[in-house]
């Protein structure tokens, strides 16, 4: 098992591993070849690859803004779980953010993950009562 930089080489496997994976939510827009590639362009030391006999089982990505980061599409291949590969993403991602001066993390779990919610806990992340999650589309698609 590797732990790379993901790079646009990687993207379209991660977007298959995303499809499969129940409980990754997906934007046709953001979450295209193109959307993943800017994504890349801009972050291009927080993004990581779990990489088993040239196939990604794993990702995180995770971008900032010289202030805050935020981590998305952290993911684990159903057959590759429960061996520390998705804390070793975390790991890694962390690493890279922190080694850029960022101090302060967040993310967004589904309301009804609940295996994904007791992962981020049990890793010390903190359920934030006090906030409501708001966005808005710029363009409008799924």
């Amino acid at each position: 098992m590797n732990i790379a930089l993901m790079d646009e080489s990687h993207v379209e496997q991660a977007i298959a591993l995303w499809r499969r994976t129940p409980g990754v939510g997906l934007r046709s827009l953001d979450d295209s070849l193109d959307g993943i590639g800017k994504l890349l362009r801009r972050n291009p030391t927080t993004c990581f690859a779990a990489v088993l006999d040239h196939q990604v089982v794993g990702t995180v990505l995770c971008a900032h803004d010289g202030r805050r980061g935020h981590m998305y599409h952290l993911c684990v291949a159903a057959n590759q779980r429960r061996q520390g590969l998705g804390r070793a993403l975390v790991r890694a991602a962390l690493g890279a953010l922190d080694a850029e001066g960022i101090r302060k993390v967040s993310l967004v779990v589904y309301s009804d993950n609940s295996s994904g919610l007791a992962f981020w806990q049990s890793l010390g992340w903190q359920l934030r009562s006090d906030l409501t999650y708001l966005d808005f589309a710029i363009e409008a698609q799924d």
